[in-house]
């Protein structure tokens, strides 16, 4: 039987069972695609990621044995449309039956159940071989809660696959070390810089823009620091254990102006790629912390294991849980539009000026600047929903939707009425000051609520409370700053809100 196997941009795991045996018989097609460049606006670097690690994993299995088709973008017989390449191979090579693996992406989960319903041919889908959990293991094990608190979860993963534990106790008797991952960082130890690759990247960009594919963000062509294979991905992994494993936790939720990347060990795309699978990472960073346990601490790993076996498989599980409805949420009626600045980086806000610039120059800021200063200013703005997301879909290498939707619609935006999040994730500039040297040569003034020099961010966030109070009234965890929204006498708050307002409605002049 004469077989085609699907392998999406996202799908480039060389560990696949798909792989571990020739066949003769089996025909693999990977596929550059306007329909998946053009569903969002996407950041240059990203769009050059996937084409370059999609083109390298097509060398290797070809090299490995297996027959394998490749249409670059500005290929002439592209159809550049998923269901069209799967007809056009399925009648060139005389396909009998069409297989994939699982999508993580609702849309194209969707797409390829109808254009598997409307073959004449057999097909089937298989698991990816990816995440530790399948799709709706969040779900089976919520079942009949009402609070799906990622810690709970966190807690049986650890227990379900045997990590940081002596039999049934965490390691150091101790689940979580998140009140020690919360250090400002002040230059007190030298961050090494990031693995950087150098690449050439100027034929595929050259492409892109043949192409005419609409992008944005900024791109050194000569310089792409980015891993587009397994082995640069195994080189970025033993990186970051030789050189920022053992500072990682107390500076994850840092900040500095001096500082793009801190102790991060950027690993996201090479992850949400498949070109390395969470297991391996976390196997790869226990090891080693293993072997160097006088040098580093628990609290360090324990934070990292956090965020992929903890938070990752989480947030993946939540998307299937809540999907397709999930998209539409915006419980709080937020309906502004993002300013321009977020194009450009044009703003006179330190935080957000690094943040945002960070992210055009990179396509990549790390999640308390995703969350805490980028986030928080929108969900304070209350800028709608879907442009949000659009824009952290886009801008970001590492956004695919299944971990890019929850975590900004849910997570940061609180659109989602608290399927995530238990409260909205807001603040005014002084947790900024606190994580950050942003504060200090800012144009604003973070001690100041209202006034020409006062931080947006302090009038954005007691406007925000006052706005949504209503909405908030029952969340016990809301209590506390509601209680001080109402000890601030009307004068105050009336000044707080003018000059909030006045932000809101002209956004690009601050």
């Amino acid at each position: 039987m004469t077989k085609l196997r699907l392998i999406l941009g996202d799908q480039l795991n060389l560990e696949h069972s798909w792989f571990q045996e020739n066949d003769d018989n089996t025909i693999y097609v990977l596929a550059e695609m306007r329909q998946e460049t053009d569903y969002v606006k996407h950041h240059i670097q990203k769009v050059v990621a996937f084409f370059l690690s999609m083109r390298n994993f097509h060398t290797t299995i070809q090299a490995l044995g297996h027959q394998a088709v490749y249409l670059q973008i500005t290929d002439t017989d592209n159809p550049q449309d998923l269901e069209k390449i799967i007809a056009v191979c399925i009648e060139k090579y005389k396909i009998e039956k069409f297989e994939y693996q699982l999508p993580d992406e609702y849309r194209l989960d969707q797409q390829l159940k109808t254009i598997c319903s409307n073959l004449k041919i057999e097909s089937e889908a298989f698991d990816t071989e990816h995440f530790y959990t399948t799709r709706h293991e969040l779900s089976d094990f919520f079942e009949g809660k009402k609070l799906l608190l990622m810690e709970n979860f966190y807690r049986n993963m650890r227990k379900k696959h045997h990590v940081l534990m002596n039999g049934s106790t965490p390691v150091g008797n101790q689940w979580n070390f998140d009140a020690d991952n919360r250090k400002k960082y002040k230059g007190e130890v030298p961050v090494p810089s990031e693995k950087n690759f150098h690449a050439n990247v100027s034929e595929v960009v050259s492409q892109i823009k043949e192409a005419t594919i609409v992008t944005f963000g900024n791109i050194d062509v000569n310089n792409f620091s980015w891993p587009t294979s397994r082995q640069q991905s195994l080189e970025v992994l033993d990186y970051f254990c030789a050189n920022l494993l053992k500072h990682f936790g107390d500076y994850e939720d840092a900040m500095h102006t001096d500082e793009k990347f801190l102790f991060h060990s950027r690993l996201s795309f090479a992850m949400n790629s498949k070109m390395l699978s969470p297991k391996e990472v976390i196997e790869t960073v226990i090891a080693f912390y293993h072997a160097n346990e006088t040098e580093i601490t628990l609290s360090q790993v324990e934070g990292f294991v956090r965020q992929i076996l903890g938070w990752r498989e989480y947030i993946r599980g939540i998307y299937w849980k809540e999907m397709p409805n999930y998209a539409q949420m915006n419980v709080l009626k937020n309906d502004n539009k993002l300013p321009n600045f977020f194009w450009t980086g044009k703003t006179k806000m330190n935080c957000m000026n690094h943040a945002i610039n960070q992210s055009l120059d990179e396509a990549y800021a790390h999640h308390i600047q995703r969350l805490m200063v980028i986030g928080n200013f929108t969900l304070l703005t209350q800028i709608n929903p879907d442009e949000v997301d659009a824009w952290y879909l886009g801008i970001y290498i590492d956004a695919i939707e299944w971990v890019e939707m929850p975590n900004t619609r849910g997570m940061s935006q609180y659109a989602d009425g608290g399927i995530i999040a238990t409260k909205p994730y807001v603040s005014s500039g002084s947790y900024i000051n606190k994580m950050s040297n942003n504060c200090a040569k800012c144009h604003y003034n973070v001690k100041e609520k209202f006034g020409e020099k006062a931080c947006p961010f302090n009038s954005l966030y007691w406007n925000f409370l006052d706005e949504k109070k209503e909405y908030f009234k029952g969340n016990q965890r809301m209590g506390m700053m509601l209680n001080l929204l109402n000890k601030i006498n009307p004068e105050e708050l009336y000044k707080i809100k003018v000059k909030a307002n006045a932000i809101i409605q002209n956004m690009d002049s601050y």
